[in-house]
């Protein structure tokens, strides 16, 4: 009974590690006040201050330069800056 309280234990951390990697491989667009852009950030926003508006998550980088291509209230960048 030892054993498998001890595997249960262990599937637990490791699931618990797994979601929290997954976590970091998400993208949200994010509405910037401070320097009038939209910016691409990899932690789950809080709409507070110069952060006016978010937008996500997304499974990468490039699905969310996609979505910030749609989004009206976002200028459009200059170059291919995130």
């Amino acid at each position: 009974m030892a054993a498998a309280s001890t595997l249960v234990a262990a599937l637990l951390i490791a699931c618990a590690a797994c979601s929290t990697a997954l976590a970091d491989e998400l993208y949200w667009v994010v509405g910037n006040r401070a320097s009038a852009k939209c910016e691409i950030v990899t932690s789950n926003p809080v709409i507070i201050g110069d952060i006016w508006f978010a937008d996500g998550p997304y499974k990468s980088r490039a699905d969310a330069k996609l979505a910030r291509s749609t989004i009206g209230a976002c200028p459009k960048p200059e170059s291919d800056e995130d």
